[in-house]
């Protein structure tokens, strides 16, 4: 019986879900917040009495509906895995993986840098971390307009929503975070690219 997902797709999918869980790290760490449903995860774990792995479950699962209708089945199933991973795998590898103290501007860069790799691994094994990468990619397939561009201009809200809750300079470090981020799937990912 053929398996309904390669070891390729797998070991991808898990790669991507550890990188982003990593990032996460690096985010918090730092004090620091980025875009898409992760950057909105993060500043509403800041606000409410709920960890970040349960805060990013919850604001995923609307997008989970619109994946079902857009992407299919097989492309949802294995983004909630995904969002399952990234939910309970960022608390976990905080366990085990503690920094003691980060520059934020180095924070923001490696939690850029981990993400946008991470993303770009889901994205080669059709699957999503959940909420804005498949509205992102659905944007890019219609349209043509990429879709790190069109994270990027999400990431804009999240940052406005973010100047009520850190300092200016977190605000600062945050962007350059985001923007090598959204900058890496820009320029290293295409619709169909293996």
């Amino acid at each position: 019986m053929k398996s309904p997902i390669s070891f390729y797709d797998a070991q991808g999918i898990l790669f991507g879900a550890f990188m982003m869980s990593l990032s996460v790290i690096f985010l918090e760490q730092a004090g620091l917040v980025t875009g898409q449903t992760a950057g909105l995860s993060i500043l509403l774990s800041y606000l409410l009495p709920f960890g970040f792995g349960t805060v990013f479950f919850v604001v995923s699962l609307p997008f989970l509906a619109l994946s079902l209708m857009r992407r299919g089945i097989a492309f949802t199933l294995r983004t909630l895995f995904v969002v399952a991973c990234i939910s309970l795998g960022t608390p976990v590898l905080s366990e085990f993986i503690v920094i003691e103290r980060v520059h934020p501007l180095f924070g923001a860069a490696l939690a850029g840098a981990c993400a946008g790799v991470g993303l770009i691994a889901l994205f080669r094994h059709n699957a999503s971390a959940g909420g804005l990468g498949v509205l992102a990619l659905v944007v890019e397939e219609k349209t043509g307009f990429k879709a790190g561009w069109f994270q990027m201009c999400f990431d804009a809200a999240i940052f406005l929503g973010a100047c009520f809750v850190l300092e200016p300079e977190q605000i600062l470090y945050s962007f350059v975070g985001a923007a090598i981020l959204n900058a890496l799937i820009a320029w290293n990912f295409r619709i169909g690219q293996r």
